[in-house]
């Protein structure tokens, strides 16, 4: 089942883990958008620097630190994704708290994993 991902702290750099992840979510057929630090593009994918609405999110993959977070949490409640994916160093105990008050599964797991053991 595709699943429309948003790679939150997406990098144009290839050696980036964000990067990687938008390489793989496509790979396994999902549609993914992106927001990072500037606009760009990574793997065809356009990087917004700004918080445009997306339709029919289902999945908010994070790789930005705890700190780094805040400044969206007011964005992705209201995006209304089924679930937040908070990557290895993206742990977030308050983001995720939220998350579950507000109807939105937390998971703190690694999406390349996920993707690699067919669990995404």
């Amino acid at each position: 089942m595709k699943k429309k991902t948003l790679v939150l702290g997406a990098s144009e750099n290839p050696e980036r883990y964000s990067n990687m992840a938008i390489k793989k979510l496509k790979q396994h057929g999902h549609d993914v958008v992106a927001i990072g630090a500037k606009d760009g593009e990574a793997d065809g994918v356009k990087i917004y620097k700004d918080h445009p609405d997306f339709k029919d999110l289902n999945t908010v993959t994070m790789y930005l630190s705890e700190k780094n977070q805040r400044q969206y949490y007011d964005y992705i409640l209201k995006q209304k994704p089924e679930r937040i994916i908070f990557n290895p160093g993206a742990e977030n105990p308050e983001l995720f708290e939220l998350a579950q008050k507000n109807g939105i599964t937390p998971q703190n797991a690694c999406t390349l994993v996920l993707l690699s053991t067919n669990q995404y």
